[in-house]
């Protein structure tokens, strides 16, 4: 059996199962109901954060558009993807675990590697559906909604880009972003690899990075040498898209960074998954 053939086969079964959708049918409930209720508020949230500058500056032109709901909405939800990720990472290898299926599947006339690696395909295949299906939606209704313009980015101060730069920074934002996700979801399917229960991985994955949140942001010197090395230091990497200038240097680390825990948590996923002993 070919590696195409066996992911074709995998990705039927991740997306026969119903929890598969649930993320996106979270994100088709929040999205709209956040942009339709601040297209309704008509502009009062940026005229209360903007009020004090008004006082000192004359700000030109509709900053309250779609692209700034856009942004505001992935800055306001990035936190909570992950765990809609892991929904289905987490499940990847534990469920065949909980299913009672290792035994069956294992009797196909493929390597264990193979098979690994056929279900760490569609988990990538899933989560740049994700994010896409998150950018899609979210810009499209806002900008359908607000229209285009200048992007207000508020950010260790003020900064306004013009609407000529917003489109592909956007774009750019959201790679990096996808980049983030799949170390969230490599390290879900890594802790899904020696537990038989799909919930294992969701509170580990998620337990993981609140603690490395945590560290990253405790003002304590005793962090400091190690902070540039967590993952979760680096899960906001996007950010750097909407800056002037774009930080290509901090860009680059963490992409580096997030590469690295995705390879090992593969790693060390696939060599549990090739010496597990399974006894169902």
């Amino acid at each position: 059996m070919s590696m195409v053939r066996l992911v074709r086969y995998e990705a039927v079964k991740t997306f026969l199962k119903k929890r598969t959708y649930l993320g996106f049918l979270i994100v088709a409930l929040i999205v709209p109901i956040v942009e339709v209720s601040m297209k309704i508020e008509g502009g009062r949230f940026l005229q209360a954060a903007t009020r004090s500058l008004q006082q000192d500056f004359i700000l030109v032109g509709n900053l309250f558009n779609g692209w700034f709901v856009a942004h505001y909405l992935m800055y306001s939800l990035w936190f909570h993807i992950p765990l809609l990720i892991t929904f289905v990472a987490g499940d990847q290898l534990a469920g065949e675990a909980t299913a009672g299926t290792y035994r069956l599947i294992l009797t196909r006339p493929v390597s264990r590697t193979q098979i690994f690696f056929s279900k760490y395909v569609v988990i990538l295949i899933y989560s740049v559906m994700f994010v896409a299906f998150l950018a899609l939606l979210s810009i499209g209704l806002a900008v359908a909604l607000l229209g285009g313009g200048n992007l207000l980015v508020f950010d260790k101060g003020i900064l306004i880009l013009p609407e000529a730069e917003v489109a592909y920074r956007f774009c750019a934002a959201y790679i990096f972003a996808t980049w983030s996700i799949v170390t969230i979801a490599s390290i879900a399917f890594f802790f899904s690899s020696f537990v038989e229960n799909a919930i294992g991985p969701i509170v580990a994955t998620m337990g993981l990075l609140i603690i490395f949140v945590i560290v990253s942001v405790l003002p304590l010197e005793v962090f400091e040498p190690i902070r540039p090395y967590l993952f979760a230091k680096h899960m906001n990497l996007w950010q750097e898209a909407f800056r002037e200038p774009i930080g290509w240097k901090e860009i680059g680390w963490g992409m580096l960074v997030l590469g690295g825990y995705s390879t090992a948590a593969v790693v060390g996923a696939w060599w549990i998954f090739t010496r597990k002993d399974i006894l169902s």
